[in-house]
């Protein structure tokens, strides 16, 4: 082989990969800075995994979150990287604290010692009271990956808010990456969350009116 046919072969690779490599960079880039954000509810409700700092504050921007809920019990305040593969970072709540956003943390991986299926997690109770009160819409919930937790309590609003029935709330987990098995009986979290919950109508009166976008309560 002589080196012009080996310059030209050479050339032709990087050329390629020149051609190719934006795509696969772009798409994790966009998973990192973003990542999993779905809208559940346009300008109620939204969910997403964990991202940086900068996809959060486009986040905020874009949606003009008001109330951004972590469900990461093990980082209750993470510390996010500006970018991706980038320098710098910031506290998650310095970060909202300084976009004039209410900050929340819930614990729905952990329940009271005397916990039973039947019973409804105080993570439940206390994420109906911010749903409940329109003034802190849009709600940003997410955790880490942005499947399960979330799944959970995106599971509840669709129930509580929506009139889901059991099996219309599971279709969806699963269909967000939940996992068909784990979405099942073999589940705790599962079962308590999903398939034990009633509805606060059909347990007792309500007990606040259901939610209402900010622009309809002037």
């Amino acid at each position: 082989m002589g080196w012009g046919t080996l310059w030209r072969g050479c050339l032709t690779v990087a050329l390629v990969l020149l051609v190719l490599a934006p795509a696969p960079l772009w798409y994790r880039y966009r998973y990192v800075e973003a990542k999993r954000l779905r809208v559940v509810a346009d300008g109620v409700l939204y969910r997403a995994g964990q991202m940086t700092a900068a996809g959060l504050r486009e986040a905020i921007g874009r949606y003009e979150i008001r109330t951004v809920i972590n469900l990461q019990h093990e980082s209750p305040d993470p510390l996010l990287p500006e970018h991706w593969l980038g320098r710098g970072s910031i506290r998650e709540s310095q970060l909202c604290t300084q976009l004039g956003v209410r900050y929340v943390v819930l614990t729905p991986d952990l329940l009271p010692p005397d916990n039973r299926l039947d019973q409804i997690p105080p993570a439940v109770e206390q994420f109906l009271e911010i749903m409940d009160d329109a003034r802190n819409y849009p709600v940003l919930l997410h955790c880490r990956a942005g499947l399960h937790r979330t799944g959970r309590l995106t599971a509840i609003y669709r129930m509580e808010y929506e009139g889901w029935s059991v099996g219309e709330a599971l279709r969806e987990l699963r269909a967000n990456g939940y996992g068909f098995l784990a979405a099942s009986e073999g589940d705790d979290f599962v079962v308590q969350f999903i398939q034990n919950y009633r509805r606060r109508m059909d347990r007792n009166p309500p007990v606040a009116p259901y939610p209402r976008k900010v622009s309809e309560l002037w």
